[in-house]
């Protein structure tokens, strides 16, 4: 402290990471400003359900204010993060400058579109609550419009709707969408002939949820195939266009819907920063989360870039990691006020799991694998558990349990929103 003034902690981010490190420092003898662009948090595990019409978008999302409001030193302010001038300790955001004495990046992360031609035009993200509404709009809308095409080749191309990614989301995003064509449209649709809609999920290597055991990856890709998706592996796409997909191979798939699942980069703004970054435009980070060149600024969650020694590569980006950086970077924090030495991150896996479809999902926890209803179940679980607020995780388990066992989605809507954020598309 300097003249009595307790320590300015700035968190860049209100994912899991920034309200991680909020919380472990709340009561602590500093001060500590939480800025995001939205004032809300959102639970991105569950957006693919939002795209699939599932839930609505307020299920999984929570106020950022109400979050803190039982953290005494903890304040908020909704601005864009523009520029971070490192050597003055200045955080330039869309509203004012604000000064810090300490600062936490967990700004997260954005799409990766690798550079490949018209992905970024011409495909749908599913990284924010908007994109997700817009996507779900898309596909109710393509519905509405092939029951007034009387052309079957246009309507054959209308519902084709391909998935790249074999990651989690776009495993579950396929199966979440197959299952609302084949199990509620299919209902609502009869005039249409639905063995025309196909559902594609292409992946670049060859193998689906990579980061999983071989059990679990064969029988993802065995009960996807089984439910109607077509999975295609070795398929690296080579452009898009308004009406197609090429790939590196000479295929051509025909389509108005391709969503994009195929690989994340940190934050557009961290362009920007003064900061040792890596090429997919993440902030490289010592043990300790610090940032290369100052002792002061960390780096939590999808932004951060630091080589798990034990496997010699980069700590994935998943939720648990973020939680467990951000509050790492907190503790060192006031470690580092209390002339104390700072830890270095060491991982906790608690596991991995994705949804497939209905009881159908797979769970890796510890060395053990899980497959089936077992681990359907525990998904739904780990999932409510992690979901913020107690009225959302009622209303989710309601929604999912109604789904369940009235085989009937809860929102087929399409909402009032016209133009894709961020985006040249058009419904």
């Amino acid at each position: 402290m300097e003249n009595g003034k307790r320590p300015k902690v700035v968190i860049v981010g209100a994912g899991l990471g920034g309200i991680w490190a909020a919380k472990v420092l709340a009561n602590a003898q500093v001060d500590v400003l939480l800025i995001d662009r939205n004032n809300y948090h959102t639970f991105l595990a569950l957006l693919y359900q939002v795209a699939a019409a599932e839930l609505q978008p307020e299920n999984i999302i929570y106020p950022i204010r109400k979050i803190i409001r039982e953290l005494p030193n903890v304040s908020f302010l909704m601005a864009e993060v523009e520029n971070i001038d490192c050597e003055k300790k200045l955080v330039k955001t869309s509203r004012e400058e604000i000064a810090y004495d300490y600062l936490i990046l967990a700004a997260g992360s954005d799409t990766n579109y690798f550079n490949i031609p018209g992905v970024e035009e011409f495909s749908f993200p599913l990284k924010t609550i908007d994109e997700s509404i817009f996507l779900r709009n898309h596909i109710i809308s393509i519905f509405e419009r092939a029951v007034e095409e009387h052309d079957e080749i246009k309507r054959k191309k209308m519902l084709s709707f391909v998935i790249v990614g074999g990651g989690a989301t776009g495993v579950e995003f396929s199966g979440a969408l197959s299952e609302l064509v084949h199990r509620l449209l299919l209902k609502d649709y009869p005039m249409l002939d639905m063995s025309l809609v196909k559902v594609y999920l292409l992946e670049a290597s060859d193998r689906l949820l990579s980061a999983m055991p071989e059990n679990c990856r064969d029988y993802t890709a065995k009960h996807l195939k089984m439910m109607g998706v077509n999975v295609y592996f070795n398929a690296f796409v080579q452009r898009i266009t308004k009406d197609e997909v090429y790939l590196r191979d000479g295929g051509l798939i025909q389509t108005e819907t391709v969503v994009w699942a195929a690989g994340v980069c940190g934050v557009s703004f961290a362009k920007k920063l003064e900061l040792k970054k890596t090429p997919d435009n993440r902030i490289n980070v010592l043990p300790t989360l610090q940032t290369v060149h100052y002792e002061n600024i960390y780096t939590a969650g999808d932004l951060a870039y630091l080589i798990d020694e034990e496997v010699g590569r980069p700590f994935p980006m998943v939720a648990q990691v973020a939680l467990q950086q951000g509050a790492l970077a907190a503790k060192n924090i006031m470690r580092h006020l209390n002339g104390e030495p700072l830890e270095s991150f060491k991982y906790n896996d608690l596991g991995s799991m994705a949804t497939i479809g209905r009881h159908l999902a797979v769970a890796k926890i510890g060395k053990k694998t899980y497959t089936g209803l077992f681990a359907w179940l525990l998904w739904l679980v780990v999932h409510l558990i992690r979901l913020v607020g107690y009225r959302n995780r009622v209303i989710v388990f309601i929604n999912w349990m109604w789904n369940y066992f009235i085989y009937e989605r809860a929102i087929p809507l399409i909402y009032p929103s016209k133009t894709a954020p961020n985006s040249k598309k058009n419904i």
